[in-house]
């Protein structure tokens, strides 16, 4: 939503929409940006106003296909760059969540799930020292990336077995993969820290395709969701104030 905008117009976009808080895919150019770029950020939030209530880690080049960072030998280094910025940024906001998408197959690597492991359950210690959550994301729409069930995700969670890893129930992704979106609100509420909503078909905003978010959002609150709900969806207008 709101991309449209140069990124450090969105969090005042979305206070005058009404809205009192957001969350952000990586806002930087690069997994290790300069102070001076990390502060810009930071102060459209500060005045906006708004709450900063989730931040993906650096993921690469989103545009050009990539999808986290996590199990990608080679880019360790990039990754832990963006822990440690989005947890001075957490520690100054009180972000309770972080995303760590998981990361494409590549057809020479070996062991990826291993080197994943290791950055989760660092980015996991180093959130904890702030009382944070990493979750990890089952995702539609991309060929290469394995993590596409909520049964998947959760073993990712068990391998590593770090307290605060939860997963991240993007409700839109679930459903485009064929979950039956009430029998994962059933088994694995206790594991949900984050919600996201976009309908399904089309990925637009609720009323636009086939999913009954009052039952859903209800059957998550009935199981013991207490967490937060974000939009993330395609706008078939545009938010205004």
């Amino acid at each position: 939503m709101l991309t449209e905008l140069p990124l450090l117009e969105r969090p005042a976009a979305a206070a005058a929409a009404g809205f009192t808080a957001v969350e952000f895919w990586w806002p930087f150019a690069s997994a290790a940006p300069g102070d001076r770029e990390v502060e810009s950020f930071a102060r459209s939030i500060e005045d906006a106003g708004i709450d900063l209530i989730g931040l993906n880690l650096a993921a690469g080049d989103m545009p050009a296909g990539d999808r986290g960072l996590v199990s990608w030998p080679g880019r360790e280094q990039e990754f832990r760059d963006s822990v440690a910025v989005a947890v001075g940024l957490g520690e100054r906001f009180g972000i309770p969540v972080f995303n760590a998408l998981y990361g494409n197959r590549i057809d020479s690597a070996r062991d990826q799930d291993g080197l994943a492991d290791e950055n989760l359950a660092y980015a996991a210690k180093e959130a904890e020292r702030i009382g944070a959550t990493v979750v990890v994301e089952p995702l539609s729409g991309a060929d290469r990336y394995p993590i596409r069930t909520a049964d998947q995700a959760v073993a990712v969670l068990d391998r590593v077995g770090a307290p605060n890893l939860g997963l991240l129930a993007d409700l839109y992704h679930l459903a485009a993969n064929g979950e039956d979106l009430d029998a994962v609100i059933a088994r694995h509420t206790d594991r949900i820290a984050h919600v996201q909503l976009a309908d399904c078909p089309g990925r637009h905003e609720p009323g636009t395709g086939e999913l009954d978010f009052p039952h859903l959002l209800g059957l998550l609150r009935d199981h013991g969701y207490t967490g937060r709900t974000a939009l993330e969806y395609v706008p078939t207008r545009k938010v205004t104030a």
